[in-house]
């Protein structure tokens, strides 16, 4: 039925609210947001079980394995295998490990900053960005026995390159120069320590806005002064932290190592030798020292590159 208003004129019947099946009353709706997140977070958390499950199986449990077995030579708890590791040749061959990564970290950070530095903004050709970007995505990953082999057939000591350089005169093994010594190995690492950092670093490189730039110039900036005071800040987190990453990379790396210098002193060689037992055996437990001084520097490393990676974030977010 309609209802007549004053004016004679007939009011439309309102209908009335439907309520949604399963609310619950208008108290039901906060219970029901409630729940509901509560199935989301289980349903994230089930979610991440798989990665935890590997994380835990191929990362903690190996790792804790190491450390209890390095504090505890001969089934009894001891630090004489830590103090072993770090003292006698073992020494030496932290110290060329340590060597060889910070050479290589410095000069790959260097190079892949300029490489960054000058694409940036480069349009033409069109199709030189996307060609480095993809060699810079393969290199960065070329490394072990391959990237040795192809090293050793261009400029070790019957290489191509040696050859054309001695036919003109060059002797590049008369020199001294091999791939086993530490600046040869250097030039091998960078082939993939260069690209590497390229990729890292391009992303902050590209952050740079040109208004910065002509805001310090409208202020009587130069160019020193705009890289000292605006842009070098803002690249210096992002810039020391992949020359973190490089070290990293460089001091874990073995394939490569092992190729041109089997008998090398450096920790990734050494570890193999104590753990295989190839010249001494019965000394596992100085492998698993060696191994657990590895992981806190490389640990250590790990924790001041994410330190400056959330510098970096907050200058992006800026």
């Amino acid at each position: 039925m309609t209802a007549a208003t004053p004016a004679g004129q007939l009011d439309p019947v309102r209908p009335a609210p439907v309520r949604r099946a399963g609310a619950g009353g208008p108290a039901a709706g906060p219970v029901v947001r409630r729940v509901a997140a509560q199935v989301r977070a289980v349903r994230g958390w089930l979610v991440l079980v798989p990665f935890l499950a590997f994380v835990g199986v191929f990362l903690l449990w190996p790792t804790a394995a190491v450390l209890v077995r390095s504090i505890t030579p001969g089934g009894a708890f001891g630090l004489s295998a830590l103090e072993r590791a770090v003292s006698g040749p073992y020494r030496s061959a932290f110290v060329n490990s340590l060597t060889l990564s910070a050479v290589t970290a410095l000069l790959g950070g260097v190079l892949g900053l300029a490489l960054a530095l000058a694409m940036r903004g480069l349009t033409r050709p069109r199709w030189l960005r996307p060609a480095l970007d993809s060699w810079s995505s393969v290199a960065s990953q070329l490394g072990g026995v391959p990237l040795a082999f192809a090293f050793v057939a261009a400029v070790g000591t019957q290489g191509i390159v040696t050859k054309a350089l001695l036919g003109v005169g060059v002797d590049l093994v008369g020199s001294g120069f091999s791939l086993s010594t530490t600046a040869g190995m250097a030039l091998v690492y960078l082939y993939f320590q260069v690209p590497l950092m390229f990729l890292v670093v391009s992303p902050a490189v590209e952050g740079l806005r040109s208004t910065w730039q002509e805001a310090a110039t409208v202020l009587g900036a130069g160019p020193v002064r705009y890289w000292r005071t605006v842009a070098g800040p803002v690249l210096a987190p992002s810039v020391l932290g992949g020359m973190l990453l490089l070290f990293i990379n460089a001091f874990s790396a073995y394939a490569t190592a092992y190729v041109l210098s089997s008998s090398g002193q450096l920790v990734p060689l050494q570890i193999r030798f104590v753990l295989q037992g190839n010249v001494i055996t019965g000394e596992q437990d100085l492998g698993y020292a060696l191994v657990t001084w590895t992981i806190a520097l490389l640990g250590a490393g790990l924790l001041l590159v994410q330190a400056l990676q959330r510098r970096a974030a907050r200058w992006s977010r800026a």
